[in-house]
């Protein structure tokens, strides 16, 4: 690789991990706005293995933004991204795949949505996105969440059965 290539690959890695970043921040901080805006047009994402639905990001985000109200703490940690490029159209770097592994510990309000209380359900496993070089720079073509296991209040962490 020349060095040109090399620093290229550097700078669309750095891209695609802020993009997974952004996401992760836009939920936990509620913002779907920002939420769609980071998927391409056709862009779906799929939380059937937690309990949830699978669609276009704007169907999803009036998804998400309903079950999260329960929880107005919420702090996704994503991990151990794994990042892969691809070729698009014969032009190399235009595809990412990335896989992450997450921790999401959620909190209900006690008093009100100023006051969150200690995490009542906490889940982890693993995210793997897809996306796509655009003009305006890398979006979300895909989302699944292969969510592991789950904690809920008083139990220990039990394995997702499907």
């Amino acid at each position: 690789m020349t060095q040109r290539v090399e620093l290229a690959t550097v700078r669309d890695r750095l891209a695609v991990d802020e993009v997974v970043t952004e996401y992760a921040v836009a939920v936990d901080d509620g913002d779907w706005e920002t939420y769609r805006g980071l998927f391409t047009p056709a862009g779906r994402a799929d939380y059937r293995s937690a309990g949830g639905i699978e669609g276009d990001a704007g169907r999803v985000a009036a998804w998400l933004a309903e079950s999260l109200r329960a929880f107005p703490m919420r702090q996704h940690l994503i991990v151990n991204r794994r990042v892969r490029f691809g070729v698009r159209e014969q032009d190399t770097g235009d595809t990412a795949r990335v896989q992450a592994d997450y921790v999401n510990p959620m909190g209900a309000a006690a008093g009100g949505e100023d006051e969150p209380t200690a995490p009542d359900f906490v889940c982890g496993g693993r995210y793997e996105f897809g996306m796509l070089r655009m003009d305006e720079g890398w979006r979300l073509n895909e989302v699944i969440v292969r969510e592991k296991w789950r904690r809920l209040p008083s139990r220990p962490a039990a394995p997702v059965t499907r």
